[in-house]
């Protein structure tokens, strides 16, 4: 049973609370923060070790077997509890959330101090005038929030102004860039254009952002060749930077799709991370051993290759994403104009039906965000149902709730198998994403059903995969969440718990920490993480947020 602990304020006057933190008086102390009795993880692999952590400024200054608490001012007693570095996910769809609530509640509360946002192609910037009003637009809608800035400096210093509870880098998202540049259409750039994406590729290197993102299953950056992708990432292994790639397909050309990344990391030198690493369908389960082979072997070669994965076997993205990519090409409104084109559906009828095929059933498919408050209701529920209830067959209800809400329909598709998820997640070149956003269960952010993961993913791999199906051992669990990613992304100080090392930490219960959220009721916080520490300040105590905001934006140049 937990104890009743005893709080005394700086001001010497005593109150009686639940939790860990034990405030001393207000004289002048060595450590503003000391952790105290906890099992340490280093976050590089190595076996927990009691010790106490202390903490000055924003830095971690001493680790020692015993640390006097009377030298802090500020003590968490941590006893039966572990002390990691705080979780970095190192992909993420965070960006603009951050403007809508800083607070970034469904990632802190995970143990998340660090995020890499504009992940699969596409970042908040730059923006061209052919695209400034419909992004806007969107905005309005979906978040209620304004858009100010057209480029990453103008991004960069809202989010400054804003303020986070977690620290924040980004990649230049490559389907944005190359939107900036040709417009949204399915053509080779000529050869200025190809010269002005490598030339703005070079300038968000240099103004910070840690590599380039493809999202080759998504226009407009699917429509890039190739050697389009490989005299782009020149330019990114030049300054240093990751080249970070939702591949071109998951699916029926998986291993093609492996060999085109490490083909362009290899003719580049740029450092590779392979997103949400999967086989997607059932008919491509079997390429397990193919697609770990495919990695391992680039590994031997020399390439600086590494894969990020969550732990549930059902994605999320667009159900348009389900409609031809010939379809989706130019702006939203050519989209709309292609599904109401009587002409076309034939066509468009046939390449849907074949995803069924995939699948299983669009049973399988669950809708999980609308715009449109007359189909919210539809929200959690699976598209044969939903069809079926609008008495309509699926293609034709999905074809008509998509020009109904203007192409903005998210999904959940359960195509994976937890099989082969164990074995992603346990090999050595797998860290540890979420592929999430960081969202609430309050206000504009929680309003759709998100898949869990936006709350879920990093208490899961500890509690489920870790503590139940010990897959890995705790201190490798956490060592795919920090230090793996920060040495990928060059996230200098963090990722690991050292004297000098900013001071991002976790403070969990191993043997409770477990995540809450599901697919029918997505917007639960996971339990056992009860402190989270973000650049010496405590952000998440006794399980609740403090209202700190010590995150940072960390660029390649150093941090805002």
């Amino acid at each position: 049973m937990k104890r009743r602990q005893f709080i005394r304020a700086a001001a010497g006057s005593a109150v009686f609370a639940t939790g860990f933190v034990v405030t001393g008086c207000s004289t002048k102390k060595e450590y503003d923060l000391l952790i105290s009795g906890g099992t340490v993880y280093d976050g590089l692999g190595g076996e927990g070790i009691k010790a106490d952590v202390a903490v000055l400024g924003d830095k971690i200054v001493k680790i020692a077997p015993a640390i006097r608490k009377t030298k802090a001012q500020v003590v968490i007693e941590a006893d039966g509890m572990a002390v990691a570095p705080g979780f970095i996910d190192p992909h993420t769809h965070t960006d603009v959330q951050l403007l809508v609530n800083p607070k970034a509640e469904s990632k802190i509360r995970q143990g998340v101090t660090t995020e890499i946002g504009g992940n699969c192609g596409g970042s908040y910037f730059p923006i061209s005038d052919q695209s400034f009003e419909e992004i806007s637009d969107n905005l309005r809608k979906e978040f209620e929030l304004e858009l100010t800035w057209r480029d990453m400096d103008g991004f960069i210093k809202r989010l400054a102004e804003s303020g986070s509870a977690l620290n924040y880098g980004t990649l230049l998202g490559q389907g944005s860039l190359r939107e900036a540049v040709m417009g949204p259409y399915d053509r080779p750039p000529t050869a200025e254009e190809l010269e002005h994406m490598k030339q703005l590729v070079r300038e968000h290197m240099k103004a910070g952002v840690v590599g380039l993102s493809s999202g080759l299953e998504y226009t407009p950056g699917s429509f890039a060749t190739t050697e389009e992708l490989i005299e782009l990432c020149r330019e990114v292994s030049a300054a240093g930077g990751v080249y970070a790639t939702h591949m071109r397909d998951e699916g029926d050309k998986l291993l093609e799709a492996i060999d085109e990344a490490v083909t362009i990391a290899r003719q580049t030198g740029v450092s590779l991370e392979i997103a949400h690493f999967k086989a997607a369908y059932p008919q491509n389960w079997p390429k397990i051993d193919a697609m770990l082979s495919a990695v391992e072997q680039a590994k031997k070669e020399g390439i600086a290759v590494q894969a990020d994965r969550y732990p549930y076997h059902a994605w999320s993205t667009g159900l348009n994403s389900y409609f031809p990519m010939w379809s989706r090409e130019g702006t939203t409104e050519d989209f709309i104009k292609r599904l109401k084109d009587k002409s076309l559906q034939p066509k468009l009828k046939q390449y849907v039906n074949e995803r069924e095929t995939k699948i299983g059933s669009w049973e399988k498919v669950i809708i999980c965000s609308v715009l449109l408050d007359k189909n919210k209701h539809l929200e959690g529920t699976n598209v044969q149902q939903a069809a079926t209830e609008a008495k309509k067959p699926c293609y034709d209800f999905m074809r008509d709730l998509l020009i109904e809400e203007e192409g903005h329909v998210s999904m959940v598709t359960f195509g994976m198998s937890e099989d082969n998820l164990k074995r992603v997640l346990a090999h050595p070149l797998v860290t540890v994403g979420s592929d999430g956003n960081s969202v609430a269960p309050y206000g504009v952010l929680g309003k759709d059903k998100p898949h869990p993961r936006f709350y879920g993913t990093f208490p899961r791999v500890l509690g489920k995969f870790a503590r139940e199906e010990k897959i890995f051992p705790l201190a490798t669990a956490i060592k795919k969440m920090t230090s793996l990613s920060a040495a990928k992304f060059g996230l200098t100080g963090r990722g690991s718990i050292a004297a000098g090392n900013f001071a991002d930490l976790v403070v969990f219960n191993p043997d409770t920490v477990i995540d809450k959220a599901t697919f029918e009721n997505p917007h639960q916080y996971p339990e056992g993480i009860p402190y989270v520490i973000v650049n010496g300040q405590v952000v998440i105590s006794g399980g609740e947020h403090t209202g700190a905001l010590p995150g940072r934006i960390l660029l390649k140049t150093g941090n805002v």
